[in-house]
């Protein structure tokens, strides 16, 4: 085959979103980490459905917004997501953003836990920031290799032991392998 037929099939396969650099490529199932001194919350068995939750009126004709659902490692906690842009966020980061978050952030829907007898709820008054970026996403999020979500950010939650109400602000990164629903 000639290089310049072979550098054509390449990029034609890049386009389409179905080269080989499709799929979560080692990043972990429980990969999200909500954290400070004294908690850390894993998050994981991440599952990514193109919903259509959050669509963005400003994105490409056939780009349909990603709801990505996942759970606490002992389950006992909840994280939803919503990804607006999936078509922009192999090649840039975008903003992490609270449920109605200007788009095409990525947006912390829900988030609560129990851990340690205390409970754990996302404070909707106090928005998330940071970024997030997806590593492997092909066919905007529905190639069934899945892919890689990476989140670099600080959340607010409420946590509640006993009868104790505080709030704490935690570190929440790390990069989580995403499969289909």
């Amino acid at each position: 085959m000639s290089r310049l037929l072979s550098l054509s099939i390449t990029s034609a396969l890049a386009a389409s979103g179905c080269g080989g650099d499709c799929g979560p490529d080692g990043a972990f199932d429980f990969g999200l980490v909500l954290s400070d001194a004294s908690t850390q919350l894993a998050f994981g068995n991440l599952r990514s459905g193109a919903n259509n939750d959050c669509p963005d009126p400003s994105a490409p004709a056939g780009v349909i917004s990603l709801t990505v659902r996942g759970s606490l490692m002992d389950g006992s906690g909840l994280l939803t997501l919503c990804l607006p842009r999936p078509d922009l966020m192999n090649t840039q980061t975008v903003p992490l953003v609270g449920a109605t978050g200007a788009l095409p952030g990525v947006r912390i829907i829900d988030l609560n836990a129990i851990d340690a007898g205390c409970i754990y709820r996302l404070e909707t008054g106090r928005p998330p920031v940071g970024t997030a970026k997806t590593n492997g996403l092909c066919k905007n999020g529905t190639d069934k290799a899945g892919y890689a979500l990476v989140i670099d950010g600080n959340v607010s939650l409420s946590k509640t032991c006993e009868t104790s109400t505080t709030s704490v602000a935690l570190s929440f990164a790390g990069e989580g392998a995403v499969t289909l629903q």
